[in-house]
């Protein structure tokens, strides 16, 4: 089995007509079907339903179909990568989760950038599911994401524990700000979650708060972005619960109170493939650890300084 026959396959199920297959892939019907027939002989089972118009997969081929799409899409990436290299040409494809770029990622990217001009840089938000798959076909380097999954081929590292804060209306009678609240005390109100899809997802995570508690909101509202719920939170529409990194957003319309619950934390996990050796990622680790020690020593330098006062 060659390449060439995943790609004859491919191409006559997607055209579901022998005919078209041959007209997109700028060759006669008859090599095209005995191609397909010289594939089928060696995996031993019919793909297509011959007699059926539109041409329709059998159940193998629906299966093959599957794996016959991600290896072409492999080989694509793979000599994609190839000619970059070939041609001395550096990429590092960074996937991530909005709400991390309110917290160290753009300064990561402008260290990233300083230590590696030679490299470009490429930023793409996706959901942390979405850059799994990514991760997998090529088509990203590493991921920042939320959620907790498990992949064999992927190395997952949780960076740190961010706290979260409740995103409250201006004029709610719980608007204190930097009080610290509990959970327990968001009982009852209206909860605006993000993103409604993927999932899971981080609507989950705030979500398993309350049930872990066994409490139970007014109601839930699911929206796709953070800054559409932060808008809806200044609207008067409900509260939301958010890592600490986005306070800084709608400062003048939104009142934000951490939360004490020692559960209310989200991770910020970097995702690498398992076996991937790229220089590049190593030093975005090592400026990534940078960062961390820069806010830890601003921190105790801010904390001595209150105790001074």
């Amino acid at each position: 089995m060659e390449l060439r026959h995943l790609r004859y396959f491919v191409a006559v199920a997607d055209e579901q007509s022998f005919t078209r297959a041959a007209q997109r892939l700028n060759i006669s019907q008859p090599p095209l079907s005995r191609q397909i027939q010289d594939l089928e002989e060696d995996l031993g089972t019919a793909l297509f339903e011959r007699g059926s118009r539109p041409l329709k997969l059998t159940e193998p081929g629906r299966f093959f179909y599957g794996h016959a799409t991600r290896l072409l899409e492999q080989a694509a990436q793979a000599t994609r990568a190839t000619r970059r290299v070939a041609r001395m040409e550096r990429r590092l494809v960074i996937g991530f989760v909005g709400s991390t770029m309110y917290g160290a990622l753009p300064r990561l990217v402008r260290l990233f950038r300083a230590a590696r001009p030679q490299v470009e840089i490429a930023l793409e938000e996706m959901s942390t599911l979405d850059q799994m798959e990514a991760l997998k076909a090529g088509r990203i380097d590493v991921g920042f994401g939320r959620i907790r999954l498990d992949d064999p081929v992927i190395k997952r590292e949780v960076l740190r524990e961010e706290r979260l804060v409740a995103a409250i209306p201006m004029e709610h009678a719980l608007a204190i700000p930097d009080k610290p609240i509990i959970i327990s005390a968001l009982e009852n109100q209206d909860i605006l979650v993000y993103p409604k899809r993927p999932r899971p997802s981080y609507a989950d995570q705030v979500l398993s708060l309350f049930r872990d508690q066994g409490l139970q909101p007014a109601a839930v509202h699911e929206v796709q972005e953070i800054q559409t719920a932060l808008g809806l939170v200044a609207a008067g529409m409900g509260i939301c619960v958010v890592p600490t990194g986005v306070s800084r957003l709608r400062p003048d319309e939104v009142v934000y109170r951490p939360l004490s619950d020692p559960q209310a934390v989200s991770p910020v996990i970097m995702s690498t493939r398992l076996h991937d050796r790229n220089d590049d990622i190593g030093v975005l680790r090592a400026l990534i650890d940078l960062i961390y020690k820069e806010q830890a020593e601003a921190r105790q330098r801010a904390a001595a300084e209150d105790k001074s006062l």
